[in-house]
């Protein structure tokens, strides 16, 4: 093995080499002859228990083609520390992963020997020594921080090695110098997620943005602290305000780095919105506001909480404070509680209540206070780094673990176990208080029966032990729900129906006819109706509620009771009242008239129904007064609440979520039309006209039926009644839908059409409305200021400037088309807009509002008979587009002449030919200067000409002669055949002696130049394209994407804020074990028909097929170089519901963000000059461009949660390893790509190996992902529902005020205009820290 000189003599920790060949045998993890592609992931394959070796296989893969040599020595020194970890080979994959290594660094030593020295000890100080002057000396100065941190990560390693290899004695000053520089400068230089906080050298843009530095130096004010003592009696040094309430809280490390920066770009973001200052170099502090802003947003739901328990806030600010430092100290404390909290962010009132009972103790540590039990002073000393996990969090997890164990995996009924909610429903009241701080572990809320009392457990039956019940709703399931969850639906259709029924049985069946004395006492009768199922609904209530009755209280149950005994009560009242008022009852109504006894006033029955109605009134008066029930809902007042316990019970959410009073009462018109057209309907259609039906049938006198089964002998054919009377009243209560859906219809309509919805449906429309596109696109997404606003139609240049910021973003959404195979190379060419207008006077409209415009003009000119220049033009000038295609082509001609000539003799024809003709027509005396019968033998020349401008030579040279002669062509045509005079300007140039031809002198060189050839391509077009475009595009998936983006241009939207100042946002994707992109292997399976996936999709996507094939085949795009099967992968996998389609989708933001950045800070220049094509040699573009990318990352944040990622980097499975593997790339190919997952570890617990789970965030590297964060859990996260889960474990991870939920079967396209309406969407729905996943909102995608 290895040269032995700098290990020990004896009691070596290396395993001898016969003891190595007992296991030989075993599988390996890797092919020890495989490639070095599949070998390089040995550090990927490190089985749990022996993380920490992984590390230093990676430096071994990256030195590998520097020294081999040094690169076995690091396996050698993996080796060893492997085996000291785990001697026995006990961990799961240990000894595979052992067996391996020891074949591979067997052979590693008889094929790799010394480069650099003649021993082991010298070669690797040699390496060492060369690796920190080459890369860590002056690397600072020149390399990136993610550079520098794999460099003294490498170093780092490197120096572990080399001391088990060379002697301490033996180490050279040299190399002890430049190791204590490493480890001295090592912790500048960790891998970051977007801000390089602490590193030095070289910072990125971000680092440089004012507000970044202001929020780095408010976190950083550490005035006025108390120094934390450390148990050994030592000082504990902090950096900032986060690092010090870890130490007094024992928060993870990995938590703190990410909430640092979770709280820096936080401020960062909110605060530049609330300075709004141009001038960066005045920009030093944070406003006092904005933190103010962020601590409102953050504790809304804590203020609301403590209010809600009628408890003192624990946000306390003594006077003579420093406010901001002690507001940023109860921010940071949240956000790390918040973010170690694992699953107990799914009960955000418990995370409130640790909060309460930190901030106390913090408030004690700052400003002496006394603790409540002991009476001793709070004493500042440092805890452990993982405390806060142990002590709080642990716990309460356990709790819910625990719970969830009874769930079965969904089988087990909704009683016998407690959820999220259950659990959080303790902390809604101040029994909560009786945890204590410390929590005591013996309080009713950590009680748990884990055996379940078998003999009072059967189905659907609440569980009984020791354990806490349910709080406050215990699921029954009965088909009764279909009442009581509509009970106020039902009652009023019924009512409604009792009163049409009564009216539709008088004699006229007019509805005037309720003003008759009796039919409106018969009417009323409605309210005995309404008190009978008022009963009901009371009794259901307690029949629902009543397995949950043992966690209610005590006024809960009262509430319950009395509410059924008013409604017994008018049961028994109204009937009673209302027989008393019957003048000779008979029947039912003599047997509630007796119960009245001698009451001979007859208008008893009107006074029950007005105290009947009278909270009714009153609930109907709030109701349209909702800030007034919104504030009595909201109210912690103890009489307000004393007066609305009646109207609903008391819970701590769902109150005062009510619309303000115009969006109410446009709601409450709404059903009343709706109810009156339903009403209408049913009585003249459905009810009146079987009245007179009924009393025929009831009044016939059938004495035997041939089906008695059917129609029995009952009084009156009450059986024919009731078949008669079933399907209208089936109908009766059912059509209600369809009434709303024809309203819903109507309505929506006229509303879409007054916010302009859905104005370009067609092509056609998009055709038709597209010159008022620029305008519409300047005025809802560029921001301007209130002078620019009033001037954009009055200023041209300022009109030519937006128009050239609309071209910028048009060409960005066709060109993504053409990437994504939607169009052609022709159809993107006939949609692209030119970046620069400057040298053509009119508006240069896409090349397929202009096609065959020019062909059409040739051909009117050609054939026009007149005699005056003003009757062509009119006809050339009916048509806007015509004429501004013959100016273009005209004005670009010249331009391209003139470009094109060297000699400035040559040049001056053209100029000349230019001004006769513009005089001619100033003049009106064109058609008699100019043979219009020449232009078509002049087009034919022009076309052979541009076709030779763009045509692809090895030899530019080549082009030389037929280019001069096509020259010489066109200006003698133009000279002889078009003008009348032209020999006078060919006579005047010959007057120069010279020995060129005319016409000779040209650049050919002139044809590589980027936008000169783009405008020779748009002119080829316009003159060659003689068939309409009206069809372009062809693909229906790309005409619906442009005329959605076009028509959300025209909606009413607020004021598109800079990029600068928008709000922040995150994309949250998760993913489990679906498919990434798809293998060969699955693209070319058979199915039980013999058709493979992608010839199944060639043949449904035939035109996207081609478009596809053309691109990968175009030399210019530099695809062919790339492996072909691999670009058929990805069109197969974006055309099918995976992953890579939806990082595509969403990487479109970022792309949309650096481009709005170019359009709001880009110099007039750089606009006009185009965004894909600016210079980046230049200083002034390069940093424009780098500060775009840091704005970009500012605002936006993309992380997909890949559960098992971990697992599936570790597995030996085929399709693991590839989603593994394309999850990589995906990293790669997009830098702002962050991926979490959840990491499952083999660990020594008190001496037992245990299961430990970590929350990873990692992003790619140069070959491999680097880890950002590593936060511990209290176990593993999934103990219910896996997706929410799933969130809840990355969501930490995420940035900005914001958050999208985005699944995989969701992509995305025209960003730009989501970007800025979900920022507008966003000013009042944004991130809520206190509320629970469910809480976060969700922009929209297509």
């Amino acid at each position: 093995m290895a040269s032995t000189s700098g290990t020990k003599a004896e009691g070596g920790v290396g395993p001898p080499r016969t003891a190595s060949r007992r296991v030989s045998k075993a599988p390996t993890m890797v092919d020890p002859a495989a490639g070095e592609d599949q070998n390089s992931l040995d550090s990927e394959l490190v089985p749990s228990t022996l993380a920490s070796i992984a590390p230093i296989l990676r430096v071994a893969n990256e030195v590998e083609k520097q020294n081999p040599r040094v690169a076995y020595l690091c396996r050698f020194h993996a080796f060893e520390k492997a085996h000291r970890m785990d001697p026995t080979s006990s961990g799961r994959g240990v000894r595979q992963f052992k067996t391996y290594l020891l074949h591979r660094l067997e052979r590693e030593e008889e094929e790799t020997e010394p480069q650099l020295a003649r021993n082991d000890p010298r070669e690797i100080q040699k390496f060492y020594q060369n690796f920190y002057e080459e890369n860590i000396r002056d690397g600072h100065q020149t390399k990136k921080p993610e550079e520098m941190a794999k460099i003294y990560q490498i170093a780092s390693v490197l120096y572990d090695v080399l001391r088990t290899v060379v002697p301490s004695s033996k180490v050279e000053d040299e190399t002890k110098r430049y190791a204590k520089d490493v480890e001295e400068k090592r912790d500048y230089y960790e891998h970051y997620n977007i801000l390089p906080i602490y590193a030095a050298g070289v910072k990125p843009a971000i680092m440089e943005l004012p507000e970044i530095k202001a929020a780095l130096r408010a976190i950083r004010n550490m005035n006025n602290l108390p120094v934390l003592r450390m148990p050994d009696d030592k000082d504990k040094s902090v950096n900032d305000i986060l690092e010090w309430l870890a130490s007094a809280f024992g928060f993870q490390k990995a938590n703190v780095a990410n909430q640092r920066e979770h709280l820096i770009l936080l401020l960062a973001n909110m605060d530049i919105r609330n300075k709004s200052v141009d001038d960066d170099a005045n920009y030093n502090e944070l406003d006092s506001y904005t933190v103010k802003q962020l601590k409102d947003k953050i504790f809304k739901n804590y203020e609301s909480w403590y209010k809600y328990l009628h408890c003192p806030t624990n946000l306390r600010f003594p006077p003579g404070c420093d406010k901001q430092q002690l507001e940023l100290l109860y921010i940071g404390l949240y956000l790390l509680i918040w973010g170690e909290a694992s699953n107990i962010r799914f009960m955000p009132e418990c995370l409130c209540y640790i909060f309460h009972n930190m901030a106390h103790e913090m408030h004690g540590i700052l400003f002496g206070n006394v603790l409540p039990v002991s009476g001793g002073a709070y004493q500042p000393v440092s805890h452990g780094e993982e405390s806060f996990l142990r002590d709080v969090v642990t716990p309460i997890y356990e709790v819910i673990h625990k719970e969830s164990s009874r769930n079965q995996n969904g089988t087990a009924s909704h009683s016998a176990w407690r959820n999220y909610d259950d659990l959080n429903e303790y902390f809604w009241s101040d029994k909560c208080f009786k945890l204590g701080w410390p929590m005591d572990k013996k309080a009713d809320f950590f009680v748990h029966s884990d055996k379940r009392n078998k003999a009072n457990v059967g189905h659907n039956n609440v569980a009984t032990g020791g354990r806490k019940p349910k709080a406050n709703f215990v699921e029954n399931r009965t088909f009764w729900h279909l009442y009581r969850s509509f009970d106020r639906m039902w009652i009023f259709f019924i009512l409604a129906l009792q009163a049409m029924v009564i009216i539709a049985w008088n004699q006229s069946g007019s509805l005037s006819v309720i003003f008759d004395a009796d039919v409106f006492k018969s009417v009323l009768s409605i309210f005995i109706t309404a008190a009978i199922l008022n009963a009901l609904r009371a009794t259901l209530d307690i029949v629902l509620s009543l397995r949950a009755w043992r966690s209610l209280k005590i006024t809960q149950i009262l509430r319950y009771l009395l509410k059924f005994a008013f409604a017994a009560f008018w049961v028994v009242v109204m009937p009673v009242a209302y027989a008393k008022s019957v003048q000779d009852p008979a029947g039912v109504l003599r047997f509630f008239s007796n119960l009245g006894g001698n009451i001979e006033n007859e208008s008893l029955y009107y006074y029950c129904v007005a105290i009947y109605l009278l909270p009714e009134i009153l609930a109907a008066f709030i109701f349209f007064f909702p800030f007034l029930r919104k504030s009595m809902e909201r109210s912690n007042w103890r009489i307000i609440s004393l007066l609305m316990w009646w109207a609903q019970p008391k819970l701590y959410v769902g109150r005062g979520m009510h619309e303000d009073m115009f969006s109410l009462l446009k709601y409450t018109l709404f059903w009343i039309m709706l109810l009156i057209s339903k009403l209408s309907f049913s009585y003249y259609v459905e009810i009146l006209p079987l009245v007179q039906p009924t009393r025929a049938i009831m009044d016939i006198r059938v004495t035997s039926f041939d089906w008695h089964e059917f129609f029995p002998h009952m009084p009156h054919n009450i059986g024919v009644v009731i078949v008669l009377w079933a399907p209208v009243l089936l109908v009766y209560f059912m059509d209600t839908q369809i009434w709303y859906a024809i309203f819903s219809t109507i309505v929506g309509g006229i509303y879409g059409a007054f916010s302009h919805l859905g104005e370009i449906r067609t092509l056609g429309m998009l055709r038709s409305r597209f010159e008022s596109i620029p305008s519409a696109f300047s005025e809802r997404l560029v921001p301007s200021s209130k002078k620019e606003k009033k001037h954009r139609y009055e200023d041209d240049s300022l009109e030519r400037k937006n128009i050239a910021k609309f071209s910028q973003m048009w060409n960005e959404f066709i060109l993504s088309l053409r990437m994504e195979d939607l169009i052609s190379h022709k159809e993107r060419d006939l949609l692209l807009v030119p970046y620069s207008s400057s040298e053509v006077s009119v508006i240069q409209w896409p090349p397929f509002l202009l096609a065959s415009k020019i062909p059409i003009a040739l051909d009117m000119a050609k054939d026009f008979r007149g005699k005056e220049d003003a009757d062509l033009f009119r006809k050339i000038k009916s048509d806007d587009f015509m004429r501004s295609a013959v100016i273009e082509c005209y004005e670009t001609l010249r331009y391209l002449l003139v470009g094109i000539l060297e000699d400035k003799d040559d040049k001056m024809v053209v100029e000349q030919i230019r001004k006769e003709i513009d005089e001619s027509i100033k003049e009106k005396r064109f058609l008699r200067k100019f043979r219009m019968s020449g232009l078509p033998l002049l087009n034919d020349k022009l076309e052979r000409f541009l076709n030779l401008l763009v045509a692809d030579y090895e030899d530019e040279e080549a082009k030389r002669s037929p280019m001069i002669n096509l020259i010489q062509d066109i200006m003698e045509i133009i000279i002889q055949d078009v003008m009348f005079d032209g020999h006078e300007i060919l006579e005047r140039a010959h007057q120069i002696d010279r020995k060129e031809q005319r016409f000779e002198r040209i650049n050919i060189y002139l044809t590589q130049n980027r936008s000169w050839k783009e405008k020779v391509i748009r002119l080829n077009l316009l003159l060659t394209v003689k068939e309409s475009a009206i069809n372009v595009p062809t693909n229906l998936d790309a005409r619906r994407r442009i005329t959605f983006f076009a028509n959300s241009l025209f909606m009413k939207m607020p004021d598109a804020p800079r990029v600068r100042n928008m709000l922040s946002f995150s994309v949250l994707t998760p993913y489990y074990n679906e498919d990434v992109l798809y293998s060969d292997e699955e693209l070319n399976k058979e199915n039980e028909d013999g058709i493979t996936t992608l010839f199944y999709l060639q043949k449904i996507y035939p035109d996207q097929w081609k478009n596809f094939e053309d691109r990968i085949n175009d030399p210019k795009l530099g695809y062919l170089s790339k492996d072909r099967n691999e670009l058929i992968r990805y069109w197969v996998s974006y055309r099918g519901q995976t992953l890579a389609r939806t990082v595509r989708g969403m990487m479109y933001y970022r792309e949309a963000l650096e481009l709005q950045y170019f359009l709001d800070f880009a110099e007039d220049k750089a606009i006009f000059g185009g965004y894909r094509i600016i210079d980046m040699n230049r200083t002034d573009y390069r940093a424009l461009k780098e500060r775009a990318q840091a704005l970009a990352d500012l605002k936006f944040t993309y992380v997909v949660s890949c559960q098992i990622y971990g697992a599936q980097k570790k597995s030996s499975e085929q399709r693991d390893r590839s989603c593994y593997v394309n999850i990589l790339n995906l990293m790669l190919t997009y830098p702002s790509l962050r991926v979490a997952y959840i990491d499952e570890r083999d660990e020594a617990v008190n001496g037992k190996s245990e299961k430990v789970y970590y929350s990873v965030l990692v992003k790619g590297g140069d070959k491999l992902d680097e880890e950002i964060y590593r936060i511990k859990l209290p176990g593993p996260p999934k103990i219910g529902e896996g997706k929410p889960e799933n969130q809840n474990h990355a969501i930490i991870f995420t940035r900005g005020e914001a958050l999208q939920t985005i699944d995989m079967n969701q992509c995305l396209f025209a960003c730009l205009v989501h970007v800025q309406s979900g920022d507008q969407f966003c000013n009042h729905r944004t991130k809520n820290f206190g509320q629970s996943l469910k809480g976060k909102i969700s922009l929209w995608s297509s």
